[in-house]
C-alpha cells in the first residue's frame, strides 16, 4: 500500500501555518485546499517550497467529495467548526479518508461524534475531531491516571493551564485573566465567547441510580479544584471529547469532568458572569448580537506572545471521590502543541502501515494508548510528577 496524500485545510490561517510548518520539517508535502489559490500559492512560496493547491468552496460537501480520495488524511484548521466544519468532515467520512482538526468547540466534536460514526466505520474511515490541545492531553492525562488508578477508579477530571517559564517556577505558575488575553489568539477568544451560547455537556449520571451517559449541560455550570505541586489551582467545567472519548475505553466510568483555568482567581467570577447571563443565551437574538462582538474583541489580529506553556493536570478517583492516581503532563503553548499534535497525527495516518481504529472516537481509542502516548512525546507533550514539581 502507497503512502497517502496528506491534503491540508485553512493553511493561510495562524494555526494553519503552525501545522505546514511542522509538516514540512517532517519532510511532507501536503496539498494545500481553500477558497483562494493566490494566497496558498503565496504561502508555499513564503516556505520555499512547491506545493499543489486545490481551490474549492470549504463548505460545500459536493465540492470536497470531488476533491478527496480513500487514500488520503484531511487535516482542517478552518473555523468556527460549528459553522465551517461539516462540509469538511462530511466529505472525508463519505470518502473514506482519514480526518482530524483542531477545534476546541466540543459541541462539533459531539456532533462529529454522534452523525459520522456509521458513516466512517463503513468506509473505514478513522475521524478524529480536536486533535490538538483540546483535547488531546486532557484525553492522554485521564487515560494514563485511569489505567494506573485500577479497577477502582470511577471518576476522572481533566484541567487545562496555561503557564509561562521564567516567571519564577512554571509548574507552579498561575496564569491571570491577562495571561488569557495575551496568550490567546483573536480567534480563540471568539470561538471561546461563541462556546457560551452553545448547549454544553457532561458525562454523568442524569438521576440517581441511573447510568452514565453524555448529558446536556451548559458550559461552566461547575468550578472545579485541582491540587498539583504544592499549588491550588480551579477550572470551570466545559464540554471537551474526553467525555467521549474515555468512557469508550473506561466502561465503569460514572462521570468525566473537564475544566478550563486559564482564568486564575478570575475563574469563579467569570463561571459566576457566566450562569448569570445562561438565560438570554436562550434567545437568537442575543446569541446572534454576542457573535458579532465577538468578532470586533480588542487585540483580534495581535499574534499571542510566544512564551507560553501548557500543563494539563488528570485526576481519577475512586466511587467515593477519593483521590486514586494523578497525571500531569506540560508541553508548549497551546498554539505550537496544535501544529505539532496535528502533523503528528496525519503523518502517522498517512503511513502505509498505520492502524487506526475506523469510525469517529477520541484520540485514544483511535491510536491506542501506547501510541498516542509516544506521538505526544513526539510533540513536546512530556509527563511530569507532582514531587519533583514541589522541590523546584
Amino acid at each position: 500500500m502507497e503512502k497517502r496524500r496528506i491534503v491540508l485545510l485553512g493553511a493561510t490561517g495562524y494555526t494553519g501555518q503552525r501545522v505546514l510548518r511542522e509538516l514540512l520539517a517532517r519532510g511532507e508535502k501536503p496539498t494545500l485546499v481553500g477558497r483562494s489559490r493566490a494566497r496558498m500559492l503565496t504561502l508555499a512560496e513564503r516556505f520555499e517550497v512547491d506545493l499543489a493547491v486545490a481551490e474549492v468552496d470549504v463548505t460545500s460537501t459536493t465540492e470536497l467529495a470531488r476533491l478527496l480520495e480513500p487514500s488520503d488524511v484531511v487535516v482542517s484548521t478552518i473555523g468556527p467548526f460549528m459553522q465551517l466544519g461539516m462540509a469538511t468532515v462530511t466529505a472525508a467520512a463519505r470518502a473514506g479518508a482519514h480526518y482530524f482538526d483542531s477545534t476546541g468547540e466540543g459541541t462539533f466534536a459531539r456532533r462529529v461524534l454522534l452523525e459520522l460514526d456509521s458513516v466512517a466505520a463503513d468506509r473505514g474511515a478513522t475521524l478524529v475531531p480536536a486533535f490538538g490541545y483540546d483535547y488531546v492531553p486532557g484525553n492522554l492525562a485521564g487515560a494514563l491516571a485511569l489505567t494506573r488508578a485500577g479497577e477502582r477508579a470511577r471518576h476522572v477530571e481533566t484541567g487545562y493551564f496555561i503557564t509561562r517559564p521564567g516567571r519564577g517556577d512554571d509548574l507552579r505558575y498561575r496564569s491571570t485573566l491577562r495571561d488569557a488575553f495575551t496568550l490567546t489568539t483573536g480567534g480563540t477568544r471568539q470561538t471561546l465567547v461563541g462556546a457560551a451560547a452553545e448547549d454544553g455537556f457532561a458525562y454523568r449520571s442524569p438521576r440517581p441510580g441511573m447510568s452514565a451517559r453524555v448529558v446536556d449541560e451548559r458550559p461552566a455550570k461547575r468550578v472545579r479544584t485541582f491540587h498539583y505541586g504544592g499549588v491550588k489551582r480551579v477550572a470551570m467545567t466545559v464540554p471537551g471529547t474526553e467525555h467521549l472519548g474515555l468512557p469508550e475505553i473506561f466502561p465503569q466510568l460514572e462521570s468525566v469532568e473537564v475544566g478550563l483555568g486559564w482564568f486564575g482567581r478570575w475563574t469563579r467570577p467569570v463561571q459566576i458572569a457566566a450562569t448569570l447571563q445562561a438565560p438570554l443565551l436562550r434567545s437568537a437574538k442575543v446569541r446572534a448580537a454576542l457573535a458579532r462582538w465577538s468578532e470586533r474583541l480588542p487585540g483580534s489580529d495581535r499574534e499571542p506572545d510566544p512564551d507560553g506553556r501548557s500543563l494539563v493536570i488528570a485526576v481519577a478517583r475512586d466511587s467515593g471521590g477519593r483521590p486514586l492516581a494523578t497525571t500531569a503532563l506540560t508541553g508548549p503553548d497551546p498554539y505550537e502543541m496544535t501544529g505539532s499534535l496535528l502533523a503528528w497525527g496525519a503523518v502517522h495516518a498517512a503511513a502505509p502501515d498505520a492502524v487506526l481504529k475506523p469510525g469517529a472516537h477520541g484520540p485514544v481509542a483511535a491510536f491506542g494508548l501506547d501510541t498516542l502516548r509516544l506521538g505526544a512525546m513526539e510533540a513536546g507533550v512530556h509527563e511530569v510528577d507532582a514531587a519533583s514539581a514541589r522541590r523546584r
